[in-house]
């Protein structure tokens, strides 16, 4: 469906945004709370290791989506053979 480059390209984009939306999201809870008092350079690390975590997995089922859908015409090009 996509070339290796168009592939590399809109896995970089969608990796890249959804980071960012999950890093505004997390912000938003002010998670920082939690931690204790004089750890604020800690509480962002471990934050932005969370983000990247959770933006990572979100954009990989996304894009897993995208090319399973596309491989769905290999499924119905069986069904034509016959």
């Amino acid at each position: 469906m996509f070339s290796a480059g168009q592939l590399a390209l809109i896995s970089i984009f969608s990796h890249i945004m959804f980071i960012y939306l999950t890093w505004k999201v997390i912000t938003a809870i002010r998670i920082e709370t939690i931690f204790k008092k004089g750890r604020s350079a800690e509480a962002r690390v471990f934050l932005l290791f969370i983000t990247i975590v959770i933006g990572t997995g979100v954009s990989r089922f996304f894009l897993d989506i995208l090319q399973w859908s596309g491989d769905l015409i290999y499924l119905f090009s069986f069904i034509n053979m016959y």
